[in-house]
């Protein structure tokens, strides 16, 4: 393996501390990069832990005896992630800021200034696995011959496989990333297990051990999203209507605080033993929000078809029908699927029919669908 150059994204959390440290051990000259993405300026949603995070980056760069650096990339981040998530919101939709900040940001804005500041790769502690493949173009007109025997011409590219660790595995929040951001990426963990790699952060006494995993937005750290959503997005009130009569239960603060499926904090008595409400839909025309008794039974909570846009692929587009595999949501397991592109012309298709073999619970508008093919990414879209 030739060295490289590589910018780390230092989080100030353990896996990226390990990324960093196994670059370094396999003779990559590597500098390490905290992302000032937010420090919560207007203090209205409570303790944002960057400025720990940027301590404990800092600690594992010295630790480990290479450069560190604070990027400072708030104005894009606000732009291209919080302003993405906010409008998404206030349209009644779920969006995903950690699917969008990789795609943006990671292996966007971050992935530009190094390139920009000489580094050949960015490295996050993402599990996942970059390889190399190679496959022969179909329908090739032109192919080189060894006598008289024509010979396909094979195409090396990059394919994107899911982490070792299935319980930590990261590939769904990489399915909007294109071909050439793979290209620049290293995903140095993959192949590793949680307890592998926190036994490696402890042999290297790294600062960051024994440091908890984050939770919460992307962004905010132990944030609430109901929180967060509070504080940026004005209260709008409807009806909580039941789906299956029509029947007004209550009033709701603002449809952006729901998501389908949802069970906890509708705030509405079942009065039912052993039946919950869950919320099946949002109606814009009049801000309903609409609820159901959780179950088989309950109007627009299962599906066994959808439409999805905005395609992105990471490699060859598909562009006829197939069966192939999805995630629905980050834990959810893969599940077998027909997709079908549609749009004006296949080539450039930028939706998809989806057919599920098996019905799938609470799809939100909004959401991503990541694409597979066995263990490999391909792809992702977003929910219509």
């Amino acid at each position: 393996m030739s060295s490289e150059r590589i910018l780390v994204g230092l989080s100030g959390g353990v896996d990226s501390s390990v990324a960093a440290l196994l670059l370094q051990q396999q003779g990559h000259d590597v500098v390490g990069a905290y992302m000032k993405n937010w420090i919560n300026e207007d203090n209205v949603i409570g303790h944002c832990p960057w400025r720990q995070d940027i301590e404990d980056a800092r600690a594992v760069a010295e630790r480990i005896g290479i450069e560190f650096r604070v990027v400072n990339l708030m104005d894009d981040y606000r732009r291209l992630v919080v302003d993405y998530l906010l409008d998404g919101y206030q349209r009644g939709l779920t969006p995903n800021p950690d699917v969008m900040c990789n795609r943006e940001m990671k292996f966007g804005v971050f992935a530009k200034y190094a390139q920009a500041e000489g580094f050949s790769a960015v490295a996050t502690g993402h599990y996942a696995r970059r390889v190399e493949v190679s496959y022969f173009p179909v329908g090739r007109a032109l192919c080189p011959t060894v006598g008289d025997k024509p010979r396909p011409t094979s195409i090396s590219t990059y394919a994107l496989l899911e982490g070792l660790d299935q319980n930590k595995d990261q590939s769904y929040f990489l399915a909007l990333l294109s071909a050439e951001q793979l290209r620049l990426a290293r995903f140095p963990i993959g192949h590793l297990t949680k307890p592998e790699l926190r036994a490696l952060a402890a042999e290297a006494k790294l600062p960051t051990a024994a440091k908890k995993d984050s939770q919460g937005i992307c962004f905010i750290g132990e944030v609430k999203m109901a929180d967060f959503l509070k504080a940026y997005v004005p209260e709008h009130p409807g009806p909580i209507i039941r789906a299956t009569d029509g029947k007004v239960l209550g009033q709701h603060r603002g449809l952006h605080y729901y998501t389908i499926g949802q069970r906890r904090g509708i705030r509405i008595p079942s009065n039912t033993a052993d039946q919950a409400y869950v919320v099946t839909g949002k109606r814009a025309s009049d801000h309903a929000l609409l609820v159901a008794f959780d179950g088989p039974a309950a109007p627009g909570l299962w599906t066994s078809e959808c439409r999805v846009h905005s395609l992105s692929f990471i490699g060859e587009p598909i562009t006829e029908q197939c069966r192939i595999e999805c995630k629905v949501r980050y834990r959810d397991p893969r599940v077998a699927i027909e997709f079908t592109p549609v749009g004006a012309s296949l080539d450039d298709a930028r939706s998809a029919h989806i057919r599920f073999a098996h019905p799938q619970r609470a799809l939100a508008p909004g959401q991503i669908m990541a694409l597979y093919d066995g263990e490999r990414l391909l792809g992702g879209a977003v929910f219509a």
